[in-house]
């Protein structure tokens, strides 16, 4: 784990803690990086919507593995 020092307004700060429950201004950012990278991982996936051409059916897909049969 690496540690850095930032300069963060105390009343942003007091309000991330509130807004996400934690006990600790480490758990605050934390948590605060996690839905950050969540939200932009989603919105990616969600930029592909209509991009990609899937040849196989949904029943192909769950049951088509010659692996497990």
């Amino acid at each position: 784990m690496s540690r850095i020092t930032i300069s963060i307004p105390n009343s942003l700060l007091d309000e991330l803690m509130s807004v996400v429950k934690a006990k600790s201004k480490t758990s605050a950012v934390i948590d605060a990086i996690k839905d950050e990278i969540r939200i932009k991982k989603r919105d990616k996936i969600k930029a592909m919507a209509g991009k990609m051409e899937f040849v196989k059916t949904a029943d192909e897909l769950r049951h088509g593995d010659r692996r497990l049969g």
